[in-house]
C-alpha cells in the first residue's frame, strides 16, 4: 500500500482518528446481513454471477489457470485505488475468516495501471507478486485508469500477462458509481470505458482472466442508497465495504467452488476502527 503517487484533489480528508465501537460493527454486520437482495442478481448488466460464467477448461477437461476445479485459493493480492484501499479492511476480515491469505497494494492517489500514473504499480507489482506469490490476484478498476479503449485494454493484457506469467488468476473487478465531481468529470467518459475494455480482455482469456462486474452489488447510481459511498460520494464507510466483502466472497467462492465464512465471524471485526474510515468522517 506504499504507492507514492499523490492525489491532488478529492482525496479523503483527515477528520478525526477512528475509534472502534459498538454501533460501527453493529451497522457493518446489518449491512451485509440485510444486502443479500441487492447483490449476486442479473440485473441486465449482461455479466451475470461467477458460476454462470465459468472458469473455462483445456482440452484434457481441467481449466488451464493455475486453480482447478474446487482447487480453493491459499493467497488472494488486492490491487486498486483508495476506492480500494477502504474496502481492503472488510475484504481481509472475509477472507482471512475463509482461511484465505491477503494482502492489498491498493493505494491512494494512484494504484491504477493505464498511463502515467500506473508507473509505481508496475513498478512494485513484479517485486510483490514475487514476495507474496498469490495464487489470485484481484484489480478492482481504478478512477484513474484514463485512456481510451485501446490504451485500456493494451494495459489491462499486459496486467493479465504480467499475473499469469507469475502463476497466477487475475479477476478485474468494476469499480462502485462515483460522484463526478470537478476532479473527475473531465475524465468521465474513461472511466465509463474502462469496465467495457476489462471485460473484453476477460473475454480473450477465459481460463486465466475473469470480470466481475459489482453492478450487481452497487447498481449504477453513486446516489442511491444502494451504491453506499460515504459523505465524498467516492468511498465506502464500514457498512459499504462489508457488503462488498460479502459480495465478492461469494463471486470468489462460486469461481473456484468454496463457501466463504459467514459474515457473523468477521463483520464485527476489528478492521471497524481501521484508522482510515476515520479519515473519511464515517461514524
Amino acid at each position: 500500500m506504499n504507492n507514492e503517487t499523490t492525489r491532488t484533489t478529492s482525496a479523503p480528508r483527515p477528520v478525526r482518528p477512528a475509534r472502534r465501537t459498538a454501533g460501527l460493527a453493529l451497522a457493518a454486520a446489518a449491512a451485509v446481513l440485510g444486502l443479500t437482495a441487492c447483490g449476486g442478481a442479473d440485473d441486465g448488466s449482461g455479466s451475470g454471477s461467477a458460476a454462470d460464467r465459468g472458469t473455462g477448461a483445456t482440452a484434457d477437461g481441467q481449466p488451464s489457470g493455475t486453480l482447478g476445479n474446487g482447487a480453493r485459493p491459499q493467497r488472494l493480492l488486492w490491487m486498486g485505488d483508495s476506492i480500494a484501499e477502504v474496502e481492503a479492511p472488510a475484504l481481509g476480515a472475509a477472507l482471512e475468516a475463509a482461511r484465505v491469505e491477503f494482502a492489498s497494494m491498493a493505494a491512494t492517489g494512484g494504484g491504477g495501471v493505464v498511463g502515467e500514473v500506473a508507473e509505481p504499480t508496475w513498478k512494485s507489482l513484479p517485486r510483490k507478486l514475487e514476495s507474496f506469490a498469490p495464487d489470485v490476484v484481484a484489480y478492482q478498476i481504478s478512477s484513474y485508469d484514463w485512456g481510451t479503449p485501446d490504451e485500456q485494454r493494451t494495459a489491462y493484457e499486459r496486467l493479465a500477462g504480467t499475473v499469469n506469467d507469475a502463476g497466477a488468476e487475475l479477476l478485474i473487478v468494476s469499480a462502485p458509481p462515483i460522484r463526478m465531481d470537478e476532479f473527475y468529470k473531465p475524465h468521465e467518459a474513461e472511466i465509463r470505458t474502462a469496465p467495457k475494455s476489462a471485460e473484453e480482455v476477460a473475454d480473450k482469456h477465459p481460463d486465466t482472466v475473469h470480470f466481475l462486474d459489482s453492478a450487481a452489488l452497487w447498481g449504477t447510481d453513486s446516489t442511491a442508497d444502494r451504491a453506499q459511498r460515504s459523505g465524498d460520494g467516492v468511498h465506502s464507510c464500514q457498512q459499504g465495504s462489508a457488503a462488498f466483502a460479502k459480495w465478492f466472497g461469494e463471486e470468489l467462492g462460486e469461481l473456484h467452488d468454496f463457501a466463504p465464512a459467514p459474515a457473523k465471524e468477521w463483520a464485527n471485526g476489528e478492521w471497524t476502527g481501521d484508522e482510515i474510515y476515520g479519515r473519511l468522517g464515517c461514524r
